[in-house]
């Protein structure tokens, strides 16, 4: 393999593939990156066997191709060295006794290269029907569930955000027990069978950190065990979190004892100020209770001192509630709303509280409460 290349070019698309290596791992081969020059140009690859990434540069987007070829060398050690290297021409050629020659003008390195029958084959293969989004919308879908995972691998499934489509009907549900967080979206796709999966939290959030292009397309390829996304020239695999999702359809009421409509901005900023005299050991409680057109937000620490915030609230009849719940659970969900006021709903001290934009269904939040009254 022998090939020369402009440095930028390379780092782009190194920076794709190395976060497909993991640090942890200790099988050799999986801490590499796979070089593999055809005509049709560069492709690199690499997998922790838990994701895979394959990144493709055009061969018009290469100065010189002299020898096709491929070779695995050290993730790590490529990355650094080609991060490290201005922006110039690279020249990269496998040499005798197995090693990769980098130079430039000014610099040369070699690395050991390990044996490139070693590296695992990535079956990358396509589905007849993919699901097809733009990367706005599936990045605002992990934005607005991931929150709300389990961090606890006890609960395998809840460590994932469960996919499920019936009909064209896209529900993103996130659950750790304690709160819920849940996507639904309308799309248009022609598959025949139902979709019930569960994706690992922390393969979404990096594979929204390749994303480039909020308005290019992103397709979904999904198959018993693993996920296949496709967008631009990358190509990424998930496997799947196998269990069976808890159904959380039963969680939402449908029906309210009482709610009430208040500014997001300033409810945000009241219960951000309420937390700075809550501690985790109490699980960050804070206290809200209505009173007329006006709601209470309090909080204390018995050795510190305490907080009350007032804000006005708009109800949809004369019930009143007191009720305490965790402020950075609050304060996490209002995040992942965009509107001007938000909607709470309540049907008593011990019952889920539910968050919302008033103003649409397809995004909802839950928070269980804290019993304190």
């Amino acid at each position: 393999m022998k090939l020369k290349i402009k440095q930028a070019t390379l780092m782009e698309h190194l920076n794709y593939v190395i976060k497909g290596i993991s640090s942890k791992n200790l099988i050799p081969i999986l801490n590499c990156i796979k070089f593999e020059l055809t005509n049709e140009g560069l492709y690199l690859m690499s997998t922790d066997n838990e994701i895979a990434i394959k990144t493709f540069i055009s061969q018009n987007q290469i100065e010189e191709i002299e020898k096709l070829g491929d070779i695995v060398v050290s993730g790590r050690y490529i990355y650094d060295i080609v991060r490290k290297l201005p922006n110039e021409f690279i020249n990269i050629e496998e040499v005798v006794d197995n090693k990769l020659f980098i130079s430039t003008k000014h610099s040369s390195f070699h690395l050991n290269c390990n044996n490139a029958s070693e590296f695992p084959t990535l079956d990358l293969e396509e589905h007849k029907h993919p699901i097809v989004l733009k990367q706005r919308v599936f990045k605002n879908i992990i934005s607005q569930t991931s929150f709300a995972t389990s961090t606890q691998e006890s609960r395998p499934v809840l460590t994932g955000i469960n996919f499920k489509l019936v009909e064209k009907q896209l529900e993103c549900t996130a659950t750790d027990s304690y709160r819920l967080a849940k996507s639904m979206l309308t799309i248009d796709t022609d598959l025949t069978d139902d979709i019930n999966i569960i994706i690992p939290t922390k393969n979404l959030i990096e594979l929204t950190r390749l994303f480039n292009d909020d308005e290019e397309s992103l397709e979904m390829h999904i198959f018993n065990n693993k996920v296949i996304f496709k967008f631009g020239t990358i190509v990424m695999m998930s496997k799947l979190i196998n269990g069976t999702y808890p159904d959380t359809s039963k969680l939402i009421p449908t029906e309210f004892a009482l709610s009430m409509k208040v500014n997001l901005s300033m409810f945000f900023d009241s219960i951000d100020r309420a937390s700075l005299l809550t501690n985790e050991s109490d699980k960050n409680t804070i206290r809200l209770e209505s009173k007329e057109n006006q709601i209470v937000v309090s909080s204390n620490i018995p050795e510190i001192g305490n907080v009350e915030e007032t804000l006005d609230v708009t109800k949809n009849n004369d019930h009143e509630i007191k009720i305490a719940f965790s402020s950075k659970y609050m304060l996490e969900a209002l995040k992942s709303l965009d509107c001007e006021d938000v909607e709470l709903l309540f049907n008593g001290e011990v019952s889920p509280i539910i968050v919302k934009n008033p103003e649409t269904e397809q995004l909802i939040q839950l928070i269980l409460p804290i019993r304190t009254y």
